[in-house]
């Protein structure tokens, strides 16, 4: 007998002779209900991408051959130092680089931003347990909402906030308490009003220093009473320092980790994006209070694979043998700032030179202010100036009547900038 049985062999079918009921078909097919696509609460909790216009226009002005001097973004022009793309050639070159690698980071380059804290801020950290690699600190810090935030439980951020700071928490389906960010005692003194009149006191306080987009800063002593406040609220802290290598005119941005009890109460992010110019490596570190680190660990055990291995050990080279190209990135920006600073005061317009960071907040001028929105303002920029700016309404309310530019076009074209926007205004 065949193994396989014919389609109409009878003895695949077993069951009874029953005579079933005519049915009438249809006439005519029913018409199906449109599909509808039904996203998550929390994803209906985000609203439309703000800078969506302006990059929409600035695509379109470039594909029809436009010159556009592009402020908008912090996005490094300069490149890694050499030493670390040759680094990264070779490692890529070794078959060994390229399995799976462990979400945490290889454990010499955890070694090396040990050796880095302790160098720079002279802070001591167990790169085993109080430091883990993250995919850029906006991957790390969005994971780390994942694991403190919950429904009910609320953030403090700065305000204006950089986006990742208010969705962040609102895709760990978390609440957000935004206060003003300008004066750092006020800020202060908000964190404590707010955690003694709301209930449930606020689970989690992010702050942002050097702040984007306002290039705030602050000294040592502010770190000094957050970590106090902490320990009397019960709150933990999470410590955007994504612009620590960044700074002008001998400020030294301070970290968070370096004031007395840190450890207990909260973690650091940094990234080696801006100062080691390496934004699309994807390279940044969580560190701080082993729990809290164990916590995003656990989360990114789920979610990714690591750091591409050949990067990390690049990223070694880096931190190892390249401090002194970040100082000089530094005076590069620094070099930058004035020339936009001074080009846009001589234009009338009201603006501080800021400190540390890669960008300058800029008060848009009057009649301007008064008679436009902010995002229409940087839309009559671009499209009339060929100059592209983040409207400052990006990034909440507290932003509207201001403008980001970021420091990453060179001197030359800085200057071709203002001329435009001089031009542009009339």
């Amino acid at each position: 007998m065949s193994d396989t049985a014919s389609l109409d062999d009878s003895s695949l079918d077993d069951s009874p002779n029953i005579d079933a009921p005519a049915i009438d078909a249809p006439t005519t097919d029913p018409v199906p209900a449109p599909f509808e696509v039904k996203f998550a609460s929390r994803v209906d909790r985000l609203p439309p991408y703000m800078f969506g216009r302006i990059n929409n226009s600035l695509y379109q002005k470039r594909r029809a051959g436009d010159d556009v001097i592009d402020l908008g973004m912090g996005n490094p022009s300069d490149p890694p130092d050499p030493i670390v793309i040759q680094k990264l050639h070779d490692a890529s070159s070794d078959p060994g680089n390229h399995g799976y690698s462990k979400s945490n980071g290889i454990a010499n380059l955890r070694r090396e931003v040990a050796g880095k804290y302790y160098r720079k801020y002279g802070v001591r950290l167990d790169p085993d347990h109080e430091i883990i690699s993250c995919l850029g600190s906006k991957e790390g810090f969005s994971h780390m909402c994942l694991a403190l935030m919950g429904p009910g439980d609320t953030a403090m951020i700065p305000s204006p906030y950089f986006p990742v700071h208010m969705y962040g928490v609102i895709l760990a389906s978390g609440n957000v308490v935004a206060l003003d960010v300008a004066d750092p005692d006020k800020f202060l003194r908000n964190v404590a009003y707010t955690c003694e009149n709301m209930m449930p006191s606020p689970k989690v306080l992010i702050v942002n220093y050097p702040h984007n987009p306002s290039s705030a800063v602050i000294e040592p002593d502010f770190f000094v009473e957050v970590v106090r406040l902490a320990k009397k609220y019960g709150f933990m802290v999470i410590h955007d320092f994504a612009y620590a290598d960044v700074a002008f005119d001998g400020y030294v941005p301070p970290s968070f980790l370096a004031a007395a009890g840190a450890k207990d109460v909260g973690v650091e992010f940094t990234t080696m994006s801006k100062g080691y110019n390496m934004a699309g490596w994807r390279v940044g570190f969580c560190a701080g209070n082993a729990d809290m680190v164990r916590g995003l660990g656990t989360i990114k055990g789920y979610y990714d694979y690591g750091m591409f291995q050949a990067i990390q050990i690049a990223a070694i080279v880096a931190l190892r043998e390249t401090e002194a190209n970040v100082e000089k990135q530094s005076e590069i920006y620094q070099g930058r700032r004035d020339v936009l600073v001074n080009g846009l005061r001589r234009l009338g317009w009201n603006v501080e030179p800021p400190k540390a960071g890669m960008f300058v907040w800029a008060e848009v001028p009057e009649p301007w202010r008064s008679a436009m929105s902010t995002m229409d303002f940087a839309m009559k920029l671009l499209e009339e100036g060929n100059v592209a700016v983040s409207p400052g309404s990006g990034f909440g309310t507290a932003g509207e009547g201001y403008l980001r530019m970021s420091l990453v076009e060179n001197e030359h074209r800085l200057r071709q900038a203002v001329r435009q926007i001089s031009k542009c205004l009339g």
